[in-house]
């Protein structure tokens, strides 16, 4: 009975959350591959002047082309790091590092040519000139870019100041520039950094702002995409008010903290059941994507749980799980594992009766939206020619069971099922329980 309750809900919400929001053309979750890894190893390791050389660039690339192209990876994407010292005449950056010999034009063109895609990082909020500079010019005036940021203002980043003349044209210009190369993902970093200056691990790290700021320059950002076909990922966001602007100015939001050093516990332990007001609402990538999933749908935002490093993971039980539930709720997968870190662990990536999810632009949800309960550890949804999933979990440290009944999914009998990680079907069934190992998942499509 719970079971059929919470298909219909899954449709009723969808059509809520198109009445709530201002919903994109459908997109699928990207695919890709990110240098995240690599920089924040450096970070880690206390080095200085961090950013990836450019021979580090292209041997990961051409590891992309030759082993995840093939299943859907088709663009690589930067990060953070590296420095702003290249710019053009609006102010806007050129190039990851000083040392590289290419910029991002170049190499827009490159990956085209190779049938790939350059992703971008950072925020069109940010201004790079120096305070009193009056060379760079606001894309399409006469105004200096310098007459943008306000030097008086308390912040770890200078910070547009979007009540300003030209302040519009400067955001929108960060958007047209990349898109004219080509790009079509932007990953826009530290929005609560901007939306009231508030750090949850650092304090204050900038001033108060009235929320209408806020909004106006997600509306900017948005209206730049839709111009130029461009995808906007929004990160570090305090998701207030159950992410009402994120979820109408975004296409995809990060749901849960960094990265970091990887592994399970960040993954699925960190601050584990702990709701918090502002960025980040939940500490884990699970909590994130079960509370949120209530927001998600096909042509709804996509739910982003940053980064993946399976090399970070102890067990296989670990590594499909990740990968499982990253699929199962329509999210991204986002390789950050190396070509020289790698390992192993390229056949979870790689999983093609599980990629298929993406493909259909599948988008799962949990039987409960509350990560403590045990039902937020099942998942179900419904492929686009009427194939149901089922997803059941095991996030704990020792053997679990979990059960459904197959028979309130719409199928004329009990449905045929399939285990999408053994590759094996598994008959008619009426019923599936199952005792888990721990941190383990079982993945069932079912068919009629």
């Amino acid at each position: 009975m719970f079971v059929r309750a919470h298909i219909t809900t899954i449709l009723a919400a969808a059509t809520l959350l198109l009445t709530q929001t201002t919903p994109s053309p459908a997109r699928n979750a990207p695919l890709y591959w990110s240098i995240y890894e690599n920089q924040i190893l450096k970070e880690q390791a206390g080095q200085n002047d961090i950013h990836i050389t450019e021979d580090e660039w292209l041997a990961n690339i051409n590891w992309v082309d030759a082993e995840l192209k093939p299943y859907g990876y088709r663009m690589v994407c930067m990060d953070g790091w590296g420095d702003c010292t290249q710019l053009n005449e609006n102010g806007y950056r050129l190039s990851h590092s000083r040392h590289w010999r290419h910029d991002y034009a170049w190499w827009a063109r490159h990956l085209r040519e190779r049938g790939m895609e350059l992703g971008m990082y950072g925020n069109p909020l940010w201004v790079h000139v120096d305070d009193h500079d009056t060379q760079c010019l606001i894309v399409g005036t006469d105004i200096p870019v310098s007459t943008l940021k306000n030097p008086a203002e308390d912040a770890r980043f200078p910070w547009v100041q979007v009540n300003r003349p030209g302040a519009e044209q400067y955001v929108k210009g960060w958007i047209h520039f990349y898109a004219d190369m080509g790009i079509r993902y932007y990953r826009i970093d530290f929005l609560s950094w901007y939306e009231d200056g508030r750090d949850r691990w650092l304090g204050r790290v900038g001033p108060e702002r009235p929320r209408e700021h806020y909004a106006t320059a997600l509306r900017w950002m948005r209206e730049a995409a839709d111009e130029r076909g461009m995808f906007l990922s929004l990160v570090m966001p305090h998701l207030h008010h159950d992410a009402e602007l994120e979820a109408r100015y975004g296409h995809m939001i990060r749901v849960n903290e960094d990265t970091g050093e990887g592994g399970w516990t960040k993954w699925s332990d960190w601050f584990r059941g702990q709701r918090r007001e502002g960025w980040s609402v939940y500490g884990n990538a699970v909590d994130g994507l079960v509370h949120w999933s209530r927001l998600a749908g096909r042509g709804c935002v996509i739910l982003d749980p940053d980064f993946i490093r399976l090399n970070t993971f102890a067990t296989d039980h670990e590594k499909q799980s990740v990968i499982s539930l990253c699929l199962l709720a329509g999210a991204p997968v986002t390789v950050a594992d190396q070509h020289n870190t790698i390992g192993n662990n390229l056949p979870f990536y790689t999983n093609p009766e599980l990629l298929e999810l993406n493909r259909d632009g599948f988008v799962g949800r949990p039987l409960s939206t509350d990560p403590a309960h045990n039902d937020s550890q099942i998942w179900t949804g419904q492929l686009s020619n009427g194939d149901w999933i089922v997803g059941l979990f095991n996030r704990e440290n020792e053997p679990q069971r979990r059960q459904i009944k197959l028979t309130n999914f719409g199928f004329i009998g009990p449905p045929r099922v399939r285990d999408l990680w053994a590759h094996k079907d598994l008959g008619r069934k009426k019923a599936v329980s199952v005792t888990l190992p721990p941190r383990s998942c079982l993945i069932l499509r079912l068919s009629q």
